[in-house]
């Protein structure tokens, strides 16, 4: 039988001897890659922490001692040995979480898959633990990339002020966060080398000068001031003991003895120690170390023998910002790059490739990278700074404070706007065009196909006195959806074929075919619908009100939060114009959304064409002076009867 299904829960490995772990280490990975393979998800970041993960619940007793994984693409291992092995269905509805979840299980702490927090966690129930005296541990994971974060920092520095509160962080060193990790920071990380001996050392020469009469004291004071000195000529380790955290390593993070002799070291001392562990991200699979661009950090479903994938989905919306940049770059040497270290997920890889000193790479620090933007602008160049719309939600002061308030011209290009679906709650990118609403001057454009994301990013960064944002969809792109005229600056998708329209409905980004669906139902009952596209949905239009006046219902769709949203903003400009009409706003409901597909997210939420327009028909009847709760009782008078069938009609499209 093998180990693996043996272990229902950490304290089964209590059992097994140093070979049989090995055995089991090499277990897992088979079972990484056969699962992975078949689901995709985060496979280079769990084969690389094997080893780790297994000492971790050696030495330590979650979950009375706290075990908190930082960004937590790397927990499936951790998942594994606290007794969930079924990864048939891992980031699908109803299946595991790719990161760690409360609802999953008690060994689960973090659920925000968000980097460089932890440390921020474990400071504080570190903190909690020693008010209410538990006799527990606080283990924080952290990677070398999410050190890069400044949140990291800000942390160590409140962790290091106590130096009796028992607190071990565990430093994933595998220099690389998504790809290989860049900075002062890594450097520093590479030199770095064990001093167990000289600790050994300072002690027994304190010993024996303490007895030595008259000179011993101040000769060990002397020689205690040149600890620093003396150190670092061993090991250049100073940054982090001067910050007063004690550091054993670095360790092998593949040799079990080792990492269980180090935790155990580092378990025993009452105060913060950081244990670095060298590990090998994709460690054991070979089409994982091969890939020199991410060791497969992600990857969708793939061959298990090959790591090829399985099937290609065409062109996606990261793969046409990423031509378009290169195309722009040869055009203007003005424009540069900006990545939070996700070069290859943002799609800048190319332009990197075509103009290597043109692109910068902040590490995970989306704060400093928005700043440091807002230079690059003042300073005459123009900075595209690509990241996930969730991330840019930790620059928000940045983008309102240095970049809008100086009227900086920088572009933010938001990948993976929307829902995101399988990637959880904390990735959906639903709060970008309701933060943003707030900023003043700055101009949001949401692309509803490639070649609306190659004009409008144009646009954007033609613009040098104020903050433009371009934010799309994960995934692939689909097909053109033409405009068959313009108002103002808006495209025209779909006209109402009557001089007297019943629907304005305007689309926002990627949703533009689900709402001329949406059109395509409520035509079929007789509602005449106009569909436009704003194209920059801030600010709002001046022809949008002019537009509306001529309907007798707005009706908005995004993929947003409803809260301050798109929807919010037309409403509030419908009522500074005075129009009096209707607006009714769909969208993502103000709750953290569970793991699915996108498909099965917004059926769940209620964002669907046949979902919408049942609404639509309704309100509609309501505005002909029939009770919505009449359509569906007897004795009805024709027009009645009508708009019944069409509720129906539109429901059965929905089943």
């Amino acid at each position: 039988m093998p180990l693996l299904t043996r272990i229902r829960g950490p304290r089964d490995l209590d059992r097994l001897s140093l070979e049989e772990l090995d055995q089991l280490a090499g277990e897992i990975r088979t079972f990484l890659v056969d699962a992975v393979s078949k689901t995709g998800g985060h496979l280079g970041p769990n084969l690389g922490v094997v080893e780790l993960t297994i000492a971790l619940h050696r030495v330590f007793e979650s979950p009375k001692d706290k075990v908190l994984w930082d960004t937590g693409h790397q927990s499936y291992v951790h998942k594994l040995l606290t007794g969930r092995q079924d990864f048939s269905r891992l980031k699908m509805k109803g299946g595991l979480s790719g990161y760690p979840s409360q609802a999953e299980s008690e060994h689960d702490v973090i659920e925000n898959s968000h980097a460089s927090t932890v440390l921020g966690w474990a400071d504080g129930i570190a903190k909690a633990n020693q008010i209410k005296k538990r006799d527990s541990h606080v283990v924080a994971v952290i990677g070398d990339g999410a050190l890069t974060g400044g949140m990291a920092w800000e942390a160590l520095n409140n962790i290091a002020d106590a130096k009796d509160r028992p607190l071990v962080i565990v430093v994933n060193d595998n220099e690389r966060s998504y790809a290989p990790t860049i900075g002062g920071l890594a450097n520093h990380l590479a030199t770095l080398r064990t001093t167990d001996g000289y600790e050994r050392f300072l002690a027994r020469t304190r010993d024996l000068l303490e007895r030595t009469p008259v000179v011993g004291r101040p000769l060990y004071d002397t020689l205690h001031g040149a600890k620093k000195g003396l150190k670092d000529f061993i090991a250049p380790q100073g940054m982090f003991e001067d910050l007063g955290l004690k550091y054993v390593g670095p360790i092998d993070g593949h040799d079990i003895e080792a990492l269980e002799s180090a935790l155990a070291r580092a378990k025993r001392f009452n105060g913060p120690v950081i244990v670095h562990c060298l590990t090998e991200k994709g460690r054991g699979y070979q089409p994982a170390l091969a890939d020199e661009a991410d060791r497969f950090h992600a990857v969708g479903k793939i061959h298990p023998d090959t790591g090829l994938p399985i099937a290609s989905s065409g062109a996606d919306w990261t793969s046409v910002f990423g031509d378009e940049m290169v195309r722009i770059g040869e055009e203007r040497e003005d424009v540069v790059a900006i990545t939070a270290a996700m070069l290859q997920p943002v799609g800048l890889d190319r332009f990197a490739k075509r103009f290597p000193e043109r692109v910068y790479d902040v590490g995970i620090a989306e704060q400093h990278g928005a700043v440091s933007a807002a230079g690059l602008a003042h300073a005459g160049v123009h900075p595209v700074f690509a990241v996930y719309a969730t991330f840019l939600n930790r620059a928000f002061d940045q983008v309102l404070m240095d970049v809008a308030l100086h009227k900086c011209g920088v572009t933010f290009v938001l990948d993976r706007a929307g829902i995101t679906g399988t990637d959880g709650a904390s990735h959906n990118g639903m709060w970008d065009m309701s933060i943003l609403q707030v900023v003043p001057g700055l101009r949001l454009a949401a692309p509803r196909d490639a070649e609306q994301v190659r004009a409008q990013l144009r646009e954007a960064v033609d613009v040098d006195d104020a903050p433009t944002v371009v934010r799309f969809s994960k995934g692939a792109v689909g097909p053109a959806v033409p405009a068959v005229g313009r108002v103002g600056g808006m495209d025209v998708l779909r006209e109402p074929g009557t001089d007297t329209p019943d629907v304005l409905l305007v689309s926002v980004g990627a949703l533009a075919p689900m709402c001329l669906e949406i059109a395509g139902l409520l035509d079929r009952q007789g509602i005449s619908t106009t569909v436009v596209d704003p194209r920059w949905v801030k600010p709002v239009d001046e022809a949008m009100a002019p537009l509306a006046e001529k309907h007798r219902v707005v009706v908005t769709v995004e993929d947003n939060s409803r809260v301050g949203g798109v929807g919010s903003a037309i409403a509030q400009t419908l009522r500074d114009a005075g129009v009096d009409v209707p607006l009714r706003d769909f969208g993502i409901p103000p709750r953290f959304l569970d793991h699915a597909s996108r498909a099965e997210v917004m059926a769940e939420i209620g964002l669907t064409a046949p979902d919408i327009a049942r609404q639509v028909t309704g309100l509609v009847a309501k505005l002909d002076g029939i009770p919505h709760s009449r359509l569906r009782s007897g004795g009805r008078t024709p027009a009645e009867r009508s708009a019944a069938e069409a509720v129906d009609s539109v429901e059965s499209a929905r089943d």
